[in-house]
């Protein structure tokens, strides 16, 4: 009698405890999960490398050094995802549990390897630009802030509409004022990427295109606990092949590819003989050494369809590299005038900071509570692609918010206190005159004035004899909050706008009795 999955079922249910938490955490509209829900985006290995979490690094790499890469089917939200649509396309090609569609491909090691050397030589000498694009966790965090959470938002508003109509008002309408065209669009060409390759073949993502897929490869070869063929038991039936997702099972050669392999057990469940399973199998065993032989006999067999792959990649790298300084020299050409440079967080401490740090999840996002925080498009030029920045389009950064820093897990954003907030100038207000409405339209207005939490912006007299008066900025008090901005009421461009610092300054902390707290519900005037 066969024996009972047990290891599968552990997989999943680990998977489910870990996956719903970070995507219920993305899809808090309302703001009421708890702090420390924030734990899952840290635990994921980039945010942790980028963070310098000693611990979680170190947990991490111990994890995959006892038991493979069993960080890829438990905890990369990304993974799980694609193992949500593989199990969605599999019900609707009515193949049962999906276990027999997949087949046996040699490692594609000169792009797996390739790219992540690239990625991670680009990260530690301050480019962030490529990991942005295949750090799996902040593609899915791109796809739940861009696409599921405005789902989210609209089957609440949905559903409060029609609560209203009975006089229940337990749900209440929800603004969807964070998601642009460009971070939409980024989002759906992550997921229908992930879409098209795990319906196709799995998890190839993870294992060609994935920079974690392809460091953590490099260490789980040489995993204690892994998943091994029986030779004495096995009939070469090829079942356990038909339902490897990862595609590392060879029933020919009786091998597994460990390092491709994601310890999803699908394996274990499909083969009737029990020929296959997963236990203690260190590098230094008989079966280890066997496996690399027949490994290496297999890869020498077919390895002569290398060099076309290796063009291939060498022909899709240069025409990047080739695209790269024209993209971003047309992105360079749409910026604002008013604004060339973004205004970045405060505890980003700098732009080239942030934008070497920040791979663009979006959870500060979605987690902004004032939704101040933007992602950029091209405005700002292609470094700044889909990162955050501060827009004050009706909004403004509320005085003593820290939240972005709280949640963000690269630490791209960082604040050791929340009195380091109240003294950091991320940028300048800087008053126009010339559209200011007292100029304009000679009425009187103060809404700026009004708004600013430092009393930065105070009102003088406009002219000699004029009872009406207009704002000036002392800089050495703005911190760049945008209170101002936010409330001025003049059209399309605004009379005082915060004009970003490169590298966030210290200001002096304004006198307690001066120190305003508001809500902005309407203008000023």
């Amino acid at each position: 009698m066969k024996r009972p999955n047990y290891l599968k079922g552990l997989r999943v249910t680990l998977a489910i405890l870990l996956f719903v938490p970070i995507l219920l955490y993305f899809l808090d509209i309302r703001y009421e999960l708890p702090a420390w829900f924030k734990v899952f985006p840290h635990i994921q290995i980039l945010p942790a490398i980028l963070a310098g979490t000693a611990l979680i690094i170190l947990l991490q790499l111990a994890l995959v050094l006892l038991f493979g890469r069993i960080y890829c089917s438990t905890i990369c939200p990304a993974g799980i995802l694609q193992d949500i649509i593989n199990r969605i396309y599999c019900i609707g090609k009515k193949k049962k549990k999906g276990s027999q569609r997949f087949k046996y491909h040699k490692a594609n090691n000169i792009l797996r390897y390739g790219l992540t050397g690239i990625i991670f030589i680009l990260l530690f000498l301050g480019f962030a630009e490529l990991t942005l694009l295949f750090d799996p966790y902040s593609n899915f965090g791109r796809i739940t802030a861009n696409i599921f959470r405005p789902v989210a938002v609209w089957v609440n508003n949905l559903l409060a509409s029609g609560l209203a109509r009975f006089d229940n008002y337990t749900l209440y309408h929800i603004s969807i004022s964070t998601v642009t065209t460009f971070s939409l669009i980024a989002a759906l060409v992550a997921l229908i990427l992930f879409v098209v390759l795990a319906s196709w073949r799995g998890r190839i993502f993870c294992n060609t295109l994935c920079p974690v897929g392809g460091l953590l490869s490099l260490f789980s070869r040489f995993s204690l606990f892994n998943v091994h063929i029986n030779e004495e038991k096995c009939i070469s039936c090829g079942l356990c092949e038909k339902s490897c997702k990862a595609e590392a099972i060879d029933t020919k050669n009786l091998t597994v590819d460990n390092s491709r392999c994601v310890d999803c057990f699908n394996c274990i469940s499909s083969c009737k003989k029990d020929s296959i399973s997963y236990s203690f199998n260190p590098p230094w065993s008989g079966k280890k050494e066997k496996t690399t032989e027949k490994t290496v006999e297999a890869v020498s067999e077919t390895a002569a369809p290398t060099t076309n792959t290796r063009r291939h990649f060498l022909a899709t790298s240069a025409t990047v590299a080739a695209t790269l300084p024209i993209a971003s020299a047309w992105a360079q050409k749409q910026q604002k005038s008013d604004r060339p440079n973004p205004i970045t967080p405060p505890g980003s401490i700098s732009l080239e900071r942030f934008k070497d740090k920040c791979t663009g999840c979006h959870l500060c996002v979605v987690q902004c509570p004032s939704h101040v925080l933007r992602p950029a498009g091209l405005e700002f030029g292609l470094g700044y692609m889909l990162k955050p920045h501060m827009a004050y389009i009706d909004s403004y950064c509320n005085y003593e918010c820290t939240i972005c820093a709280d949640v963000c897990p690269n630490h791209a954003i960082h604040l050791d206190s929340k009195e380091e907030k109240l003294t950091t100038q991320v940028g300048i207000a800087e008053f126009f005159l010339n559209r200011c409405i007292v100029e304009t339209e000679n009425t009187d207005c103060g809404a700026c004035s009004e708004h600013c939490p430092t009393q930065a912006v105070h009102m003088e007299r406009y002219k000699e004899g004029s009872t009406l008066t207009v704002p000036v900025v002392e800089p050495h008090l703005c911190i760049g909050c945008g209170g101002c901005e936010s409330i001025c009421p003049v059209r399309p461009n605004r009379a005082i706008i915060v004009k970003a610092n490169p590298i966030h300054q210290q200001v002096e902390k304004p006198a307690e009795e001066e120190i305003k707290e508001f809500e902005i519900d309407d203008f000023g005037f």
